[in-house]
């Protein structure tokens, strides 16, 4: 395998993602892979005896990521991470999310965030969604301190609030939802024992999913007119769900917040779900997605026929990049390129089936871009 070329490569990524990565004059297939904040650590050699999750004073961190953009700069090309520590959207006050608003309870564990169910029963299902049907969004998920807040950040910072850095466009799917308010196997028990009130919980989550976005809109001073337009839902869970249990509920609340967030043919309609879904990628297809990220045995050949004009976001596997297997990265990047090539199919951007996190070095992204201009050209 030939050195990377590192400005070449560069240069040619940045034509290969244009047009959604369907440029027809590309040369390669695209790279994309991004790196998580814990990745800093194992990269600059820190070892303060914390958590990787465990947060650390705003300073330090936006020093940290200096230093780690400055590596990525050396060994990739550019400065692969934000340097905005804490983000944007911890400068404003606390907006209620959609677990909230489903009863459940955000908690942490080993400073990851956990949805506790909120009900174990079909009549308290079916009681949570009375309530949840009567409520007052606005007043229940907007705070009263909300516009003195923002204000208030306005002035210190320049910025206003935006519904692209809230749940408002990026929301966990509805099945992950759904099993998280309440647990798995009682959820998928209700298709088979309350079959009205397993659909009517799809409806209510459809309905209740468009209000949340209008309120969110709102809050951050859209109007109808002006709103941003996409939308992504996080679904790791819809592999628990047959095709027809997947056509009940869900389906309903995908085409409801597309057909209200993403009426365009143009705008963003994603899916992330980093499980074995393969069985749901027929019926995902009506949804004229614009990019997938799906589960790294969720190849490129068990999408691209479905899904002609989708962005494909992966399909490698975050624990060979974790482990930096230099070998394996090698074979699934060369995968992928060939058999997006080999069938004349565009829209490929190589990431990750997933996050990329703790212990993956930017040594394991060079080499990936070093396959990708070996055996990931167009031409």
């Amino acid at each position: 395998m030939e050195a990377l070329d590192l400005a070449r490569f560069l240069k040619d990524n940045e034509e290969a993602k244009k047009e959604n990565c369907f440029n027809p004059k590309a040369k390669q297939a695209a790279f994309g892979v991004s790196m998580e904040l814990d990745c800093v650590y194992e990269e600059l050699g820190i070892r303060d005896g914390l958590h990787p999750w465990a947060p650390r004073p705003p300073e330090l961190m936006r020093k940290y990521i200096r230093q780690y953009n400055d590596r990525a700069e050396e060994i990739i090309g550019y400065r692969i991470m934000n340097e905005t520590y804490p983000s944007q959207k911890n400068l404003f006050p606390y907006i209620k999310r959609i677990g909230d608003i489903f009863e459940g309870r955000y908690t942490l564990k080993e400073y990851a965030e956990w949805l506790e169910p909120s009900v174990s029963s079909a009549h308290e299902l079916e009681a949570m969604l009375d309530r949840v049907e009567k409520l007052d969004l606005f007043s229940f998920v907007i705070p009263d301190n909300w516009e003195i807040e923002c204000r208030r950040v306005y002035e210190k910072y320049g910025i206003r609030p935006n519904p692209q850095m809230m749940e408002g466009r990026m929301i966990r799917g509805p099945v992950t939802a759904a099993t998280s308010v309440m647990k798995g196997e009682d959820f998928i028990m209700l298709y088979y024992d309350a079959p009205e009130l397993f659909e009517r919980f799809g409806m209510v989550m459809a309905d209740t999913l468009v209000e949340y976005v209008k309120v969110v809109d709102r809050a951050c001073g859209y109007s109808e007119e002006n709103r941003p337009r996409g939308f992504r839902f996080n679904d790791d869970n819809c592999c628990l769900l047959t095709p027809h249990m997947y056509e009940v509920f869900a389906c309903p609340v995908l085409k409801k917040v597309f057909d209200y967030c993403s009426p365009g043919e143009d705008d963003s309609r994603y899916q992330h779900s980093d499980s074995d879904m393969a069985h749901l990628v027929p019926i995902l297809a009506r949804f004229n997605l614009t990019g997938v990220n799906f589960g790294p045995n969720v190849l490129v050949d068990m999408i691209r026929p479905y899904m002609p004009k989708t962005r494909i976001d992966g399909c490698i596997s975050p624990l060979a990049i974790q482990r930096n297997d230099e070998e394996e990265l090698v074979r699934q990047v060369k995968r992928d390129c060939r058999t997006a090539i080999d069938n004349g199919w565009r829209g490929l951007n190589i990431a990750a089936a997933g996050l990329t996190t703790y212990g993956s070095r930017l040594s394991s992204l060079r080499l990936m871009m070093q396959v990708i201009q070996n055996y990931g050209q167009y031409e």
